[in-house]
C-alpha cells in the first residue's frame, strides 16, 4: 500500500509543491530562529565575560542571604588596599592581579568631546577587558590608551594630550599611550574602553590614591589552575590557598567556570531555552499553524481527485484502515521532505547572516552556534503539523466506497459545516466580547478615579482583555465556515457585474466554500496581527505625544553651562526648529509659603513676547519689568501646587537651612560668579502663570529679565536654550529635527537636549523598530497565507480543467480565462484582508485604551499607511500567485482538456 502512496505522490507532485513551500517556509523559520537565538546567547555570554580577559579566577563578595546591613555595608565599601594586591602577587603561582576599578570619563580635544568608559591598568596584559592594539599601555602616572574610534573622534593619536574628566573630578591632561580595541564588545556601547594609568583612575573616581578607590571585583591569572573548571596543579592549589589567606572576610576565590555560569545564567530559562529563542519561536509556531491551513486544503483536493482511484483499492480489497494510513504516510513524508529542505534552508540563512558581518553594526559578534533543538524540532513540527492537518482529508479517504469507482468523479466539496462548531464559535465570541467590555469598563473607572478591580489587578484585567480578544480571534476562524463564503458572495455578486470574467470568478469561488474559508482565514490571521500592531504602535505614539505636549510647555529644551551662543545659532537654523531663545540661567533656591525648599533655574529673557515665541502657555498679562519673576503654579517634581505667602521670594545660592543642596547646588566660596553682588541673595515679586514643565531637574524654572544677568546681580552659570518645533510644516521629522539640534551641541559635553520632542522621538523610535521586527515576523505568516492563495487557485484549475476548456470551446479567450483567475484571487486576498484589518484595528484600539488611558487621553487613529500596505501586497501577491495557474489553464487545448476530464 505504501509503493502505491509513493506513486501516487510522484504523479500529483505539482499539487503537493505548495504546501511543500507553506512547510518549509514556516520549519526554516524555525530553524533560523533556534539558531539566532544560539548566536545571540554566545554574543552575549561572550559580551558578558570578556570583562574577565583570560583570567581563570576572580574575586568577589559571597555573602550569606541573612547578613545583617552593617555586614554588608562594610563587605561593599572595601577598597584596593583592603585586598593587598602587592602581596597576592607576589604569591607564587600568579602570574598576574588586576583591580576591576571603572571610571565613566569625559574625553577632550579643543572643542570636541566624547564620552566613555575607563578601567584600570594591569602588569599581565592578558587580564584586560580591551586589546592595546597600538602603542602600549600606561606604565606610570599621567597616561591614557584611548579606544579607536574616540581617537579618530578627537583627532589625537599615540603621543598627543588629552583633556579627561569625570562627574568626580577636575580635568585633567593625560598623553595617549596607545589604542585600544574591543574584539567581544565588552564595551560596545561606549564604543570600546580607555585604560588609565592609576593616578588618573583614582582621580577620576574623586580620591587621593588607587588603594582608595572602592573596588569590589578583582581578576586572577594562576597558570595550571585551568579555565575550564579543571582539577588546579599542586603549584596552583598552593597559590590558590595562599591568595584565599590574604581575602578579606565575606570574599572569596571564584574559578572561570563558575564566574561564566553566574554570568550566563540570566540569559536562558529553566529549560535552557534563549529569552530571543522564546519570543521569536512563537512566530515560528503561528507560520506552522498557517501552513497547516494551506496542507489541510491540499490534502482534501487531493482525496477528492483520488476518490475513484480510492474506490477501486477498496474493490480489490483495500481496507479503510490501510487508505486511512496511506494519506498520513503521504502527510508525514511531505512533511518529512519539506521539513528536511527547511531546516537546510534555515541553517543556510543563518550561515549567511554570520559570515556577512551585518551584526557587527548592532555591537555583536555573531558566530554560527548548532545545537539539536535546530534540527530536531523543525523536524518534529513539521511532520506532526503535516499529519494532523491530513488527519481530515484521512477521515474523508476511509469514507469512500467500492461502488463510487464506477461514478463520474465530482471535486467540488459541498459539505456543510457542522452545527456544533457554529455554536462554539457563537459562545466563544460572546464570552470575549464580554470579557474584553468588562476589562474596558473596569480601566475606565479607574482613570475615572473610582473603585475598579483594575485598581490593585491591573495586569489581570488586562490579561482579560488579551483573553478575550483571543476568544473573539478564535472564533472568527473557526467560523469562517459560515461567514467568509457568504460575505465573498456578496462582493461576489457586486464584482460580478463588471463583465464575463468577473461572472465567473464569482460562480467558481461559491463552488468550495470549505476551502475559500480555510484559504481566507490563513491570510486573515496575518493581516489581524499586523493591523493590530500597526494601531497600536501609532496609537501609542499620537497618545504618548500628546500627553507629553501637555505636560510640557516648551516643544525642546537644551541647557548646560558648556553651551556657546555660535552652538545656539546653528540649533536654531536646524530644519524643524520654529523659533528659539538663548537665555542665561543660574540655579537659586527660595522657600514656599509653607517654608519648604524649592530649587529654581532662573532663565533671563528680553521681553515676555519673546517667551511666548516658544512657549505653548497662557501667560496671561504676566511681565517681567523690573522685579517680577515669572513662576510655574505646579511644582515639576511633585506636580503639586506651589503658593508663597508673601509679595515676594528670596533666592539664594545656598540651600535654606545651611545643607547642601546636591549635585546641583552651587558653592558659594568657589563660585565663579565673580563679584561680591552676583553672590548676594536676591529678593525678586513673583507672578505665577499655569505653564507646565521647562526642565525637569529643578522643582522650577523662572523667568527674570535679562537686564539681572547683565547688571551682575546674576551670574550665569550656564545657558539655555527653548525651542518650538513644527518637523510637519518644514518637511522634516521629529527624530531629524532632534538628531540636528544634538548635533550642534556635540562640541558641548555637558548640554542635555530635553523636552516633549526628545523623548517622543526617542519613544516613537522604539516603537518603530519593535513594529518593524512584529511586523517583519509575522510577514512569513502572510507570505504562506499567500502561498494558499496559489494553492487554491492551482487546486480550482485541475479541478475544474473540463469546465475551463468548455468555456473555451464556446468563445471564451485566454486573456478572459486569466482576468477571471485574477479576480478570484483579489476576491480571496481582499475579502480576509479588509476583515483582518477591521478586526485588527479593533484589537488595536482596545489594546491601546487598555494600556496608554493610564497616561492621558487616548488616540484611536486608523493606520492607513501600514493598513494600505498590507492590502496592496495581499492584492499584488494574489495577481502573481493566479498567473501560474492560468498558465496551466489557457495552455492545455480544450479538445485535449475534455478528453483528459
Amino acid at each position: 500500500m505504501f509503493s502505491i502512496t509513493l506513486k501516487l505522490m510522484r504523479r500529483n507532485m505539482r499539487m503537493l509543491i505548495p504546501a511543500g513551500i507553506a512547510i518549509l517556509i514556516g520549519t526554516a523559520f524555525i530553524a533560523a530562529t533556534f539558531l539566532f537565538g544560539n548566536s545571540m546567547n554566545d554574543a552575549l555570554a561572550r559580551q558578558r565575560t570578556a570583562q574577565y580577559g583570560e583570567a581563570n579566577f576572580s574575586v568577589m563578595a559571597d555573602l550569606p542571604s541573612d547578613a545583617s546591613d552593617e555586614r554588608i555595608q562594610t563587605a561593599y565599601e572595601r577598597t584596593v588596599g583592603d585586598f593587598h594586591l602587592d602581596q597576592m602577587a607576589a604569591v607564587d603561582g600568579v602570574a598576574g592581579v588586576r583591580a576591576e576599578a571603572t571610571a565613566q570619563i569625559v574625553v577632550s580635544k579643543g572643542d570636541v568631546h566624547v564620552s566613555g568608559m575607563a578601567v584600570a591598568t594591569s602588569a599581565d596584559a592578558k587580564l584586560l577587558p580591551v586589546d592595546v592594539a597600538d602603542g602600549a599601555q600606561p606604565d606610570g602616572d599621567g597616561g591614557i590608551a584611548l579606544p579607536k574610534g574616540v581617537a579618530s573622534q578627537l583627532g589625537v593619536g599615540i603621543g598627543d594630550d588629552v583633556t579627561v574628566t569625570s562627574l568626580w573630578a577636575d580635568p585633567m591632561t593625560l598623553r595617549v599611550t596607545g589604542l585600544t580595541d574591543d574584539p567581544d564588545g565588552s564595551y560596545s556601547y561606549y564604543g570600546g574602553a580607555s585604560v588609565l594609568s592609576d593616578d588618573a583612575m583614582a582621580a577620576m573616581n574623586g580620591v587621593g590614591s588607587f588603594d582608595e578607590i572602592i573596588c569590589l571585583s578583582y581578576l586572577l591569572d594562576i597558570p595550571g589552575a585551568g579555565a575550564d573548571g579543571t582539577r588546579p596543579d599542586i603549584a596552583a592549589k598552593q597559590a590558590i590557598d595562599k591568595v584565599e589567606v590574604l581575602l578579606p572576610d565575606d570574599y572569596r576565590l571564584i574559578d572561570r567556570a563558575e564566574l561564566d555560569r553566574m554570568m550566563v545564567d540570566g540569559l536562558t530559562d529553566s529549560a535552557g531555552t534563549g529569552v530571543f529563542t522564546t519570543f521569536l519561536l512563537s512566530f515560528g509556531i503561528l507560520a506552522l499553524l498557517v501552513a497547516a491551513l494551506v496542507i489541510a486544503n491540499t490534502f482534501q483536493v487531493l482525496v477528492a481527485q483520488r476518490r475513484r482511484t480510492l474506490a477501486l483499492l477498496r474493490t480489490i480489497g483495500a481496507k479503510k484502515g490501510q487508505l486511512y494510513a496511506s494519506v498520513l504516510f503521504e502527510a508525514g513524508v511531505l512533511g518529512l521532505v519539506a521539513s528536511i529542505l527547511g531546516t537546510v534552508t534555515g541553517c543556510g540563512l543563518m550561515a549567511a547572516l554570520c559570515a556577512s558581518g551585518l551584526m557587527k553594526a548592532t555591537g555583536f559578534y555573531m558566530r554560527f552556534v548548532a545545537s539539536w533543538p535546530v534540527f530536531v524540532v523543525p523536524l518534529a513540527f513539521g511532520i506532526v503539523v503535516t499529519v494532523l492537518a491530513a488527519i481530515g482529508s484521512a477521515r474523508s479517504a476511509t469514507a469512500v466506497t467500492p461502488l463510487e469507482a464506477l461514478r463520474p468523479i465530482e471535486l467540488t466539496d459541498t459539505r456543510r459545516a457542522g452545527r456544533i462548531r457554529l455554536i462554539a464559535s457563537v459562545a466563544m465570541a460572546l464570552i470575549g466580547v464580554i470579557a474584553a467590555a468588562l476589562a474596558a469598563w473596569q480601566i475606565h473607572e479607574m482613570t475615572a478615579g473610582r473603585d475598579s478591580l483594575a485598581t490593585g489587578n491591573y495586569s489581570l484585567v488586562l490579561l482579560a482583555a488579551i483573553g478575550g480578544c483571543a476568544l473573539v480571534f478564535v472564533a472568527l476562524v473557526l467560523s469562517a465556515a459560515f461567514w467568509m463564503p457568504r460575505l465573498m458572495r456578496g462582493v461576489g455578486g457586486i464584482v460580478a457585474k463588471v463583465g464575463p470574467s468577473a461572472t465567473i470568478a464569482h460562480a467558481n469561488i461559491q463552488k468550495n466554500p470549505r476551502r475559500v474559508a480555510a484559504t481566507g482565514a490563513a491570510l486573515l490571521i496575518g493581516v489581524t496581527l499586523v493591523a493590530t500592531i500597526a494601531t497600536g504602535a501609532t496609537s501609542a505614539k499620537q497618545t504618548m505625544g500628546e500627553a507629553l505636549a501637555t505636560r510640557y510647555s516648551v516643544d525642546m529644551v537644551a541647557i548646560g553651562s558648556d553651551m556657546t551662543e555660535r552652538q545656539a545659532d546653528d540649533a536654531g537654523k536646524v530644519k524643524g526648529v520654529t523659533h528659539a531663545v538663548y537665555a542665561p540661567a543660574t540655579l537659586r533656591y527660595t522657600t514656599d509659603k509653607d517654608g519648604d525648599a524649592l530649587s529654581v533655574l532662573l532663565v533671563g529673557v528680553r521681553s515676555v513676547d519673546e517667551l511666548k515665541m516658544v512657549m505653548h502657555a497662557d501667560l496671561g498679562s504676566a511681565t517681567i519689568d523690573g522685579d517680577d519673576v515669572i513662576m510655574s503654579t505646579y511644582s515639576a517634581f511633585s506636580g503639586k501646587k506651589i503658593a508663597f505667602g508673601k509679595d515676594d521670594a528670596t533666592f539664594t545660592e545656598e540651600y535654606p537651612g545651611g545643607e547642601s543642596g546636591g549635585a546641583d547646588s552651587t558653592d558659594s566660596a568657589d563660585s565663579s560668579a565673580g563679584t561680591a553682588a552676583e553672590r548676594q541673595p536676591l529678593t525678586l515679586k513673583p507672578v505665577q502663570a499655569d505653564f507646565r514643565r521647562v526642565s525637569g531637574s529643578y522643582d522650577l524654572v523662572a523667568f527674570v529679565s535679562a537686564d539681572h544677568f547683565t547688571d551682575h546681580r546674576l551670574a550665569a552659570d550656564m545657558h539655555m536654550l527653548l525651542m518650538s518645533v513644527d518637523a510637519d510644516k518644514a518637511g522634516t521629522t521629529l527624530n531629524d529635527t532632534l538628531s540636528g539640534v544634538q548635533n550642534a551641541f556635540s562640541g558641548a559635553a555637558d548640554v542635555q537636549v530635553t523636552g516633549p520632542i526628545a523623548e517622543r522621538a526617542t519613544w516613537e523610535n522604539s516603537i518603530n523598530a519593535m513594529m518593524a521586527l512584529l511586523v517583519g515576523l509575522i510577514a512569513v505568516a502572510v507570505l504562506i497565507a499567500l502561498v494558499g492563495v496559489a494553492n487554491t487557485l492551482s487546486l480550482s484549475v485541475i479541478e475544474r480543467t473540463r469546465e475551463s476548456a468548455t468555456l473555451r470551446a464556446i468563445g471564451m479567450t485566454r486573456g478572459q480565462l486569466r482576468r477571471s483567475l485574477a479576480v478570484e484571487a483579489l476576491l480571496l486576498s481582499l475579502v480576509a484582508g479588509v476583515v483582518g484589518v477591521i478586526v485588527g484595528t479593533l484589537f488595536g484600539w482596545l489594546g491601546s485604551y487598555m494600556v496608554f488611558s493610564l497616561y492621558g487621553q487616548v488616540v484611536f487613529p486608523f493606520e492607513w499607511t501600514a493598513n494600505g500596505t498590507v492590502l496592496a501586497v495581499a492584492a499584488i501577491a494574489a495577481l502573481v500567485a493566479s498567473v501560474a495557474p492560468a498558465r496551466r489553464a489557457v495552455r492545455t487545448p480544450p479538445v485535449e482538456a475534455l478528453a483528459e476530464a
